[in-house]
């Protein structure tokens, strides 16, 4: 099975393969991917992070050797957790912007440089990052636009925000709200949520449909339109700005203790 490690910023990830199709998700920088499936002029890939699989461009799959996957995962580097950092690629000095969620692994000699493939990049900023509090990160991301399958501050779902989020606080998750609610511990009243917790919301089929992060005393942050902070009670989501209900409560589970 051939992998590779994204050298490309963002990677749409899609349904079926055509450019025509949903996107449902997307491969950062930096993040690993295998290659499942071939036909012309796509490819049907995993993602190493979440085991998420999808169609992709087969211009973005740069078969890499194992060895290159192992020594990536292996080195030390930093998850960005900005909205966005510039790197710099070598040898024409040219600017790359990547995105909050990427996975920079210092490979080679020098400290702040590496390289995937034969892609070599600098990265200016050496100086250790302090882990940010969830609540800092969560609120990083308000105001980005609402995107299906997004998972970059250029444009988020529901679950790619608490996806994200989690994955930069050092706790993975599957990608879906389907897939999320089968994690953690149920808390029993919404009086009792604190930041961290995610609350799931159904339809009125009882599907789950909606997923958002607590942040304690009746606040909650969701991407619905555009990543916003609202108001939670046992009801649901009620935005002031609507004056009305928008979302009706399913459960609130606690991922981290």
């Amino acid at each position: 099975m051939s992998g590779s490690i994204s050298s490309f910023s963002v990677i749409p990830v899609r349904k079926e393969p055509a450019e025509q199709s949903e996107m449902e998700t997307q491969i950062l920088f930096g993040e690993v991917f295998y290659e499942l499936e071939a036909v012309q002029g796509w490819r049907r890939v995993r993602l190493a992070f979440d085991a998420y699989e999808g169609w992709i461009d087969e211009k973005y799959m740069v078969a890499t050797p194992d060895r290159e996957i192992e020594l990536w995962n292996s080195s030390p580097g930093i998850l960005v957790t900005q909205p966005v950092i510039k790197l710099i690629r070598e040898p024409e000095k040219s600017v790359q912007y990547v995105p909050a969620g990427s996975r920079i692994a210092f490979n080679g000699e020098i400290r702040n440089s590496f390289s995937i493939g034969n892609r070599e990049y600098y990265y200016q900023n050496t100086t250790p990052e302090r882990k940010p509090e969830l609540e800092e990160v969560a609120r990083g991301f308000l105001n980005a636009p609402y995107l299906w399958g997004g998972r970059t501050f250029m444009g988020i779902d529901c679950s790619g925000l608490s996806q994200l989020v989690f994955k930069l606080m050092g706790y993975p998750l599957p990608r879906n709200a389907s897939q999320q609610i089968e994690l953690g511990k149920m808390v029993s009243f919404v009086e009792e949520a604190r930041a961290g917790d995610l609350a799931f919301f159904d339809n009125e089929d009882g599907n789950i449909v909606h997923v958002g992060i607590c942040l304690g005393n009746g606040r909650i942050l969701h991407a619905s339109g555009e990543v916003r902070l609202d108001h939670l009670d046992h009801q649901g989501i009620f935005s002031q700005e609507a004056r009305k209900y928008t979302h009706h409560l399913r459960v609130i589970k606690r991922i981290i203790d």
